[in-house]
C-alpha cells in the first residue's frame, strides 16, 4: 500500500515502481481508490497498460470487502506477482483498517509490504514548520499528520525542488517526530533515488502497530472541509478544427486555480488528463498541488487534436459548490472556442469514514 496526502505524486511514484518490477520479470496489478468515479489516477495506469482495478464510494478501510474482490479480479485477470494499492489521498488509520485485516484475515493469500506514505516536500515543511506559506487548515492537517504517523517507510518525493539543506533538514525532522520509520528521499519525475525505497518495500514485511487513539471525529471534520469535484469532458467540435491540447490543458488548469486563489481556496490537488478521443494511450497530463503554485504538464501530446476527453479531479478546502462554479467559469473562458460538452460532473463532500474493520497489533 502506497499511501500519503493529496498531491504527494503518489500515481508518478507507482508508475515507477511498475517500470522496476516489470524490469525484474515481476507482473504487477494496481488498485486506485477515491470517493467518486472518474479517476485521473486509473487513466494514467491504463495510459502505461498496467492492469488497474477502480474502488469508489469510499476509502479501503470501509469498502474493504471490494479491495478484496479487485484483488481477486486482477488474480484472475492478470496472476500478478505484485499488488499496488493506491488509497484515497485524504484517508488514514490504514494500518489498523486494512494491513492488520489483510494480515490477519487472508495472511495465507497475501504477504503485506511495509506501509509507504509519499510527501510533497513543500506541502510537508509548510505542515511542520520549517517555512511559511499557504498551508491546509488544522483539522485538514491532523489527517496529513496520522497518514505519516503509521507510515513504515516515509518517502520524500521531488527532492528536485529542494536544495541539498532543506533536503537533511527535513529528513532529520521526520526523523526525529517518527522515529520508527524509515525516511528515504527520492524524485520520481526523474527517477532519483527511487530504488532503495522500492527495495524495502519487497524485502520486508509489515510490522506496524495500528495508531493509538485516533480521533475520528476530528477526522471526519479535516475530511468534511474538502470540496471534491470529478469531471468529464469532450472537447472539439463538429467543424474538426484542430487545437493544441497541452496548451489548453495547462490554460484551463491555471484558470480554475486563479479563480480559487481570488476567493481564498487553498488547493490540496488539481490534476487532469486530455486525451484523444478513442485512443486512451495518447494523452497529456498535468497537476498542481497548492494554490499558489502553476501546473505543471507530467505528460504531453506529440500533435494537436481534433476532438479530445478531458478528465480532471479537484481536491480543494472550498464548498463543492464554488469548485463546480469554479471549473464552469473555467471551460467557458478557455474552450468556449474549441467547444466543450460536460459528459460528467460530481461534485460533493467526503462522509464520515466507517471501516468495516479495525484491528489492534497481536504480534
Amino acid at each position: 500500500m502506497i499511501g500519503g496526502f493529496l498531491g504527494a505524486g503518489k500515481t508518478t511514484s507507482i508508475l515507477q515502481f511498475v517500470n522496476w518490477l516489470s524490469a525484474a520479470g515481476l507482473r504487477v496489478g494496481l488498485i486506485t481508490n477515491d470517493q467518486g468515479g472518474g479517476l485521473v489516477d486509473t487513466s494514467l495506469a491504463r495510459s502505461h497498460k498496467i492492469p488497474v482495478e477502480e474502488i469508489t464510494g469510499g476509502c479501503f478501510c470501509c469498502r474493504f470487502a471490494s479491495l478484496v474482490e479487485a484483488a481477486d479480479s486482477l488474480i484472475d485477470a492478470s496472476a500478478p506477482d505484485v499488488l499496488i494499492a493506491e488509497p484515497v489521498g485524504s484517508c488514514t488509520d490504514l494500518v489498523a483498517t486494512v494491513s492488520l485485516p489483510l494480515e490477519q484475515i487472508y495472511g495465507d493469500r497475501f504477504t503485506i509490504a511495509p506501509v509507504s506514505v509519499v510527501l510533497d516536500p513543500l506541502r510537508a515543511e509548510r505542515i511542520f514548520g520549517l517555512t511559511e506559506g499557504s498551508r491546509l487548515s488544522e483539522n485538514v492537517a491532523y489527517i496529513y499528520r496520522k497518514q505519516i504517523e503509521e507510515a513504515e517507510l516515509i518517502v520524500i518525493n521531488k527532492i528536485d525542488l529542494l536544495d541539498a539543506s532543506r533536503v537533511e533538514r527535513l529528513r532529520d525532522a521526520l526523523q526525529e517526530l517518527f522515529p520508527k520509520a524509515h525516511v528515504h528521499a527520492c524524485c520520481a519525475r526523474t527517477e532519483t533515488g527511487m530504488e532503495p525505497w522500492f527495495s524495502a518495500v519487497m524485502n520486508k514485511v509489515s510490522n506496524a502497530s495500528a495508531i493509538a487513539g485516533i480521533d475520528y471525529d476530528r477526522y471526519a471534520i479535516g475530511e468534511s472541509l474538502l470540496g471534491w469535484l470529478n469531471a468529464e469532458i469532450r472537447l472539439g467540435s463538429d467543424s474538426g478544427a484542430e487545437f493544441d491540447g497541452n496548451r489548453l490543458l495547462i490554460e484551463l488548469l491555471n484558470d480554475l486555480r486563479l479563480r480559487l486563489l481570488e476567493t481564498g481556496h487553498e488547493i490540496a490537488h488539481l490534476k487532469a488528463t486530455l486525451s484523444i478521443e478513442g485512443d486512451p494511450y495518447e494523452l497529456a497530463a498535468a497537476n498542481l498541488v497548492c494554490t499558489d503554485e502553476s501546473p505543471i504538464l507530467s505528460h504531453t501530446l506529440a500533435d494537436p487534436v481534433d476532438v479530445a476527453r478531458l478528465l480532471l479531479n479537484l481536491r480543494a478546502e472550498a464548498p463543492p459548490e464554488r469548485l463546480k462554479a469554479a471549473l464552469g467559469d473555467a471551460l467557458a473562458e478557455r474552450c468556449q472556442e474549441v467547444g466543450f460538452e460536460i459528459l460528467h460532473m460530481e461534485h460533493f463532500r467526503p462522509g464520515r469514514p466507517v471501516p468495516t474493520h479495525r484491528l489492534a497489533m497481536q504480534r
